[in-house]
């Protein structure tokens, strides 16, 4: 089944008998309250449920399994929307078992979390989802012609290499060689923020975002625009790298005017890690403005596919990224390999966003 295919299992009455499915699970007042230090942002305003589009008809479940991996992660109170600690760490002690059904885990969110839509600061209530997803690309232990560009981790050498463009970090190489691969290839792969490798004896090696230059991002597809070259197929991602593919010696000069370089690191188990540090969660992590809001939070979203469906759906912010600037700003993880891609890739629609918040206690000012 497409992992696309959504289960209509509508929603119940939850009676005295929730004790029997739920591990721990507490429908009333927890004990914490919270204390007075509270600030609702001007931009932020509580809704009901029944205002979330959608909200009946998602499974919840698999949401739930996402933020049970927030639970375990270490997370950094910071930004402008910020959980209070002891009531977060509340909620992950009183989780729903992993065998509690659709209706029993909806039920759990509504008596535990207050929904909140977001607006902009503008006043505007819709923002823009885009995706991405995590390649899988052919690499080499060693430099060949194909596998041309070294994908490296963080030197150990004690090298500089904050503000240092990506040419002179490759020429130099001012990093740990871990594997090669064809240039375009290495480039998506550091866009992304990780990917698998396979090797030429067939094995899988899964790499990570490990550290950024710090230098700006400079889009491919605008080099190509400024230059007056246009791929046969447009500037989608596909026709661009397919065009450069064909060109290697253009391929080079173009991607080296990207000045920003990415590090990676060898994961065991292959899991794509996100900034949370916690595995992502095809359809159910996205990546948010850590800016703006404490990663690990459930966030409710309406909007639309790239082939035009209603995509509404509880997800929870477990990664960042350098574009994801804004309120109403997300990346939505699509997961790996050639599936993911066909999403991802023409992800780019519009919609409403809510953030859900531990219902006793609102806010705490960022410290």
């Amino acid at each position: 089944m497409s992992f696309f295919s959504k289960s209509f299992i509508k929603s119940g009455i939850i009676s005295i008998f929730c004790g029997f499915v739920l591990a721990g699970c507490d429908l009333s007042t927890p004990t914490i309250s919270g204390n007075d230090n509270s600030v609702i942002p001007s931009n932020l305003k509580a809704v009901s449920y029944s205002q979330l589009p959608g909200w009946n008809d998602d499974d919840v479940r698999y949401a739930l399994q996402a933020f049970r991996n927030s639970c375990k992660a270490k997370i950094q109170y910071v930004g402008r929307v910020i959980p209070d600690r002891e009531l977060f760490a509340e909620k992950c002690r009183m989780l729903p078992s992993a065998s509690a059904d659709n209706a029993t885990v909806r039920a759990w969110f509504e008596s535990h979390f207050q929904p909140y839509q977001i607006f902009n600061e503008n006043g505007t209530e819709t923002g823009t989802y885009t995706g991405y997803y995590s390649p899988i690309i052919p690499a080499c232990r060693q430099q060949t012609t194909q596998c041309n560009e070294p994908l490296m981790g963080i030197p150990t050498d004690g090298r500089n290499y904050k503000g240092v463009p990506k040419k002179d970090i490759v020429e130099k190489k001012i990093g740990r060689v871990l594997y090669w691969a064809n240039i375009v290839d290495v480039q998506n792969l550091q866009i992304q923020g990780s990917g698998n490798l396979r090797l030429e004896d067939g094995t899988d090696v899964k790499l990570n975002f490990g550290a950024v230059n710090d230098m700006p991002f400079k889009s491919i597809g605008e080099e190509l625009r400024n230059r007056g070259i246009r791929p046969a197929g447009g500037f989608s991602s596909e026709a661009v790298w397919q065009h450069l593919k064909a060109n290697p010696a253009l391929a080079k000069d173009v991607i080296y005017k990207n000045p920003r370089y990415v590090y990676f690191y060898e994961s065991t188990p292959p899991d794509v890690i996100g900034k949370l540090g916690t595995p992502l969660s095809k359809i159910r992590s996205i990546a948010m403005d850590d800016s703006l809001y404490t990663l690990g939070l459930p966030v409710y979203i309406s909007t639309n596919l790239s082939d035009g469906r209603a995509f509404r759906r509880l997800m929870i912010a477990q990664d960042t990224g350098s574009a994801i600037r804004g309120f109403i700003r997300a990346d939505i993880f699509f997961g790996k390999g050639e599936e993911a891609y066909k999403f991802a890739q023409g992800q780019h629609a519009q919609g409403k966003m809510f953030i859900l918040m531990p219902k006793e206690y609102t806010y705490v000012k960022p410290r």
